[in-house]
């Protein structure tokens, strides 16, 4: 059965799947969630848990069982983490701490069981845009910001403890990882200042602790970090302050090559698994998601773009997900007049090998949202959540029967909310 016919079966209740992020109380106001995350049991399908972090600072952990009728009775968790927006949110691989990155410049581990926040991470100097575990050692993060700089930290040096909570300095820093802009200062002069490109996504390269993957705000240009050779040998007699080199990037942008009038930066980056390991895939600002080979960074040209008319992508918060079995990627999307749509789209034909096989490309529309935009997606084992700015969260389960009983039955649309495909 091709996954795009798989991809349709996914439904939303509008009373049991629709969580609400609120404080709870009778006079509390809902507020946009910012990321969200399934926990790695739940990619498994071994549990149910989401964590959903807010404009607010707040994450909130939902139990998204499956149940009849409204989900008021839902066990809900909440987190009061930071005093500012967290823009990314991830669980620890055992699901014991949870990662959040704010808007107040700093990044917080917090034990789950506790509800209690024991690591303190400061270094970036603007907004903590994206943070990502290392696959081997638990104690290493990695940070990136809206100062262009990536941090990484081991939670094993020690630092400056005060009631039960430790703040600690990167061991790591690489500034301008994706260059700068040239600016004019203010005053008579209008001497030209620069200013960072922002670091909008960061992952582990192969699994490997000493490598990272990088996209930034400018363009679509990817770049591969050695943590153990960042810096070039130094030049005899030279002043110059030494900048951390990639090892490598990609050889073209590929949201430029349809001959669009400038570069269009990435606001997400995800790796692919299973059937698509070996790849990567990046959500352009030009509305359009890129395939890149994961060796060599190199853009697999238009076979490996795919998009929808009704796509609408203008915003650094929008996310991209990629399923647990490596086959479907889901984006969100900006809203327009019709209200904020998600869209799904199949990725299991791609292949790492010249030609790639990409036979449709016209994905999958799941309408729900009334308005603002889809920022923060992500799946679980047949189930997938998104979030969108009139804050609330939207859980779609894989339900074959339902979805066939949506098409000949007209009640179903006042219960039910179920994919589109695309033209």
């Amino acid at each position: 059965v091709p996954t795009r016919s798989l991809l349709r079966a996914y439904v939303s209740s509008h009373t049991a799947d629709v969580f609400k992020c609120d404080s709870g109380r009778a006079d509390s106001f809902l507020t946009p969630p910012y990321a969200c995350a399934f926990t790695n049991a739940t990619k498994r399908g071994a549990a149910s848990h989401l964590a959903v972090s807010t404009e607010q600072g707040t994450v909130f952990i939902w139990d998204t069982s499956k149940r009849e009728g409204s989900n008021e009775a839902a066990n809900r968790v909440d987190l009061d983490i930071h005093n500012n927006g967290i823009f990314d949110v991830q669980w620890s691989p055992d699901d014991t701490f949870l990662a959040t990155c704010s808007a107040d410049r700093t990044t917080c581990i917090t034990d789950v069981a506790t509800g209690k926040t024991l690591h303190r991470l400061r270094g970036h100097n603007s907004t903590v845009k994206t943070v990502v575990w290392d696959p081997q050692q638990a104690s290493l993060l990695s940070t990136g910001g809206r100062d262009g700089g990536i941090c990484v930290w081991d939670l094993r040096m020690a630092g400056q403890s005060s009631q039960g909570m430790t703040s600690h300095t990167s061991v790591i820093v690489i500034d301008s990882a994706h260059g700068e802009d040239k600016q004019a200062g203010r005053g008579g002069r209008r001497r030209v200042v620069p200013s960072a490109r922002s670091v909008t996504s960061l992952m582990y390269a192969e699994g490997l602790s000493d490598r990272l993957i990088s996209s930034g705000s400018f363009d679509g240009m990817l770049r591969l970090w050695d943590l153990r050779r960042l810096n070039p040998p130094t030049q005899a007699k030279s002043r110059k302050k030494r900048t951390a080199q990639p090892a490598a990037m990609s050889a073209f942008d590929p949201t430029i090559v349809e001959g669009a009038r400038r570069a269009r930066g990435l606001a997400s980056v995800v790796a692919g698994t299973g059937p698509t390991h070996g790849l990567l895939f990046g959500l352009g600002m030009d509305s359009c998601v890129h395939t890149y080979a994961a060796s060599t960074l190199l853009p697999l040209s238009q076979k490996g773009t795919l998009k929808h008319p009704n796509m609408n992508v203008n915003s650094f918060c929008i996310r991209l997900a990629l399923s647990p079995d490596g086959t479907s990627l889901v984006s969100g999307s900006c809203g327009t007049d019709k209200g904020a749509s998600t869209f799904l789209f199949d990725v299991s034909q791609i292949a790492a090998a010249a030609p790639p096989i990409l036979p449709d490309t016209a994905g999958v529309e799941l309408p729900g949202q009334k308005k603002g935009e889809v920022g923060c997606v992500d799946w679980g084992q047949d189930l997938l959540a998104t979030g969108s700015d009139d804050g609330t969260v939207q859980v779609w389960r894989f339900n074959p029967e339902i979805r066939q009983r949506c098409d000949v039955e007209a009640d179903m649309r006042w219960t039910w909310t179920w994919g589109i495909d695309g033209m």
